[in-house]
Parts: C-alpha cells; sequence; structure tokens
C-alpha cells in the first residue's frame, strides 16, 4: 500500500523522509518551478535544489517515488480551466510538465485542480490526464491526481473514465471545516457524528462517494492532514465561535495540542482535538485517527493514505506519518 507525503516549496527547511514525496506548484501557462532558487539552485545535501535531494534519495530508499504536483488550492489552480480548455496551452502544458519530469529525474506529475466547476470543465480535465498520460505511459511513470472530498466538488467529472488514466487518485479529505462554516466542526472526521455541522460529509462518506461511480478502490488514497483548525470561543462541535487562532486559523501539527491545553479522542467519529490556551478548539488529526484511518483504507481494500503535509507532521511516537505507515504494514 501506498503512504504519501506532499512537500510544499516554500517549506524548504521542513523535510523528512517518508516513503512518497510531491512537491507542489503553482500552474501558468506553462508548468514552470516558482521558486527557481529552493527548486533547483540552493545547496541541499551536496546537491542543487530541492528537487534533486528528493530524488538523490532513491538510491538509498529503492520504493521511494517522486511526484511533481502541479496546481492547488486557490490561484494555484485558477488558469487549469484555460490551459486544459485551448489544444495549444494543453500542448505547451504537457510538453513543459514532461519536461520538468525529464530534467530532475523524476517519478511523475500530480495533478491537483481544485476543481472544475462545470461539466464542460470536467471534460477538459480528463482530456487533460489522457493527454499527460500519452507522454506519462505506465508503469515509467506516475500520473496521480488530487481532489476534494465530496459530491460537491466531483459532480462534474467523470471519475470512472478519469480513473482509465491515472494510477492514483488522491481525495483531499480534510477542511470539511473551517473559517467559512459558521460553526465549529470536526475537520477530518472518519464518521459523521449524529449532530454534524458539516452537513454530513466524513472520510467514509468522501471514499463510498468516489468508489459508487466506478473508481477501483486500489487506485484512491485517503488524505489526512497535519495541522489542525483553530476556533476561537468554543470548546466542542456545533458552536459559534469568535475567531481563528494560528496563522490563517491553521496550527501544524507538531505544534498541538497546544500549551495548556486538553487533548480528546472521540473512537466513534475517528476525531480529535484540543481545547484551551491560545487555540480555544482544536480539530486535527492523531496517531489514535490515524491508526483508525489506516485500519479502514485496509478494510475499504484503498491504494493508501498521503498526507499534506510532510512539514507539519510530529518526530517519535506521535509522528502521523509513521503510525499510518506501520498500521498499513501491520508493523
Amino acid at each position: 500500500m501506498f503512504s504519501g507525503s506532499i512537500f510544499p516549496h516554500w517549506r524548504r527547511k521542513a523535510a523528512q523522509r517518508s516513503n512518497n514525496f510531491s512537491s507542489s506548484y503553482e500552474v501558468p501557462l506553462v508548468v514552470q518551478l516558482s521558486d527557481e532558487w529552493a527548486d533547483s539552485q540552493m545547496p541541499v545535501d551536496g546537491t542543487n535544489g530541492c528537487l534533486r535531494a528528493f530524488t538523490q534519495l532513491k538510491t538509498q530508499y529503492s520504493k521511494l517515488k517522486v511526484i511533481l504536483s502541479v496546481g492547488g488550492g486557490g490561484k494555484g489552480s485558477e488558469n487549469f480551466a484555460a490551459v486544459a480548455g485551448s489544444q495549444s496551452s494543453l500542448e505547451t502544458f504537457v510538453r513543459t510538465a514532461k519536461g520538468l519530469v525529464d530534467e530532475f529525474g523524476l517519478d511523475g506529475i500530480d495533478i491537483d485542480w481544485e476543481h472544475p466547476s462545470t461539466p464542460a470543465e470536467g471534460s477538459d480535465y480528463v482530456r487533460l490526464l489522457a493527454r499527460l498520460r500519452e507522454v506519462l505511459p505506465s508503469p515509467r511513470y506516475v500520473l496521480a491526481t488530487c481532489l476534494p472530498a465530496g459530491e460537491w466538488a466531483l459532480r462534474n467529472i467523470d471519475l470512472c473514465k478519469a480513473q482509465n488514466y491515472v494510477d492514483l487518485i488522491n481525495i483531499m479529505a480534510y477542511d470539511f471545516s473551517g473559517p467559512w462554516t459558521s460553526e465549529t466542526g470536526h475537520q477530518a472526521q472518519l464518521y459523521s457524528p449524529s449532530r454534524d455541522p458539516t452537513g454530513g460529509i466524513s472520510c467514509q462518506s468522501a471514499i463510498a462517494y468516489v468508489i459508487a461511480q466506478g473508481v477501483n478502490p486500489k487506485k484512491i488514497l485517503l488524505g489526512i492532514p497535519a495541522y489542525g483548525r483553530s476556533f476561537l470561543g468554543s470548546n466542542h462541535i456545533g458552536q459559534r465561535y469568535s475567531g481563528c487562532g494560528g496563522e490563517d486559523g491553521v496550527f501544524d501539527y507538531c505544534d498541538l495540542p497546544r500549551p495548556g491545553a486538553k487533548e480528546y479522542y472521540d473512537e466513534k467519529s475517528g476525531a480529535a482535538w484540543c481545547v484551551g490556551g491560545d487555540g480555544g478548539f482544536v480539530t486535527y488529526d492523531t496517531p489514535e485517527t490515524v491508526q483508525q484511518k489506516a485500519k479502514f483504507a485496509t478494510k475499504t481494500k484503498l491504494g493508501g493514505l498521503f498526507y499534506w503535509h510532510i512539514g507539519g507532521d510530529a518526530r517519535g511516537p506521535r509522528s502521523l506519518i509513521e503510525t499510518g505507515y506501520k498500521t498499513l504494514h501491520d508493523m
């Protein structure tokens, strides 16, 4: 089973070793490095740039795959529709993406389009994947895609057709609640509680929807957040809140629980949180919830787990990535 971790280029000092890495970039009309110094020039571990530092790890870890993730949330995806909707732009995108893969000795590409918002964009998305598959044939290359969790984000995509062109579909099963919701809620619950302010979405419901569209479960990776979302002035789900703590309402998992806070775990919903300190109510995953999710992935015959992002994980016995890996492989 896969154990994947995304490494964003803006966290250049936070890299840790894992079984799978992706590096995340915004998508213009061509695929290019948005931080050329960090990506290809900065001295790292006896080589130049983080990308080469990652690929040289493959000499030590034969099963390691290094994949370039293109796109992302917000501005990271805003040009995808224009690229995929124009034949000439599509060809430029595919050519430059393949060029970067070859230049840095990468193992493939991950398309993180968040998300096709019309049926036409959904068709263009599938066409983009099909064209990339032509120049990145399997099994030599890995072609993956990241998609939000829930029908609201996936209804414009023919997932059954899309799966024909990709090796992995990474379902981002997090951010179920945040500053955009009127009440507090678990941001990455495995199962929905009886009174659920997130509207019933959960890891289980998100995966069930994708499988119901005809997707092979073995191609699906369940996403796990290595960060927590903060709600000030509250102490549980289903409450109004006064604001958000941390940086843009987020704390890295390695900084949780907050000083002075008490940590809680609900096995029934597969969710954890802490209350107190400067974060108020903070919802996040812990080794207990990751162990639950890994067992769920095994039972559901998924392809594995992935994490956003590797720089937020803790070391030692509280490591989410290590917990997930050991549980998946029954270690």
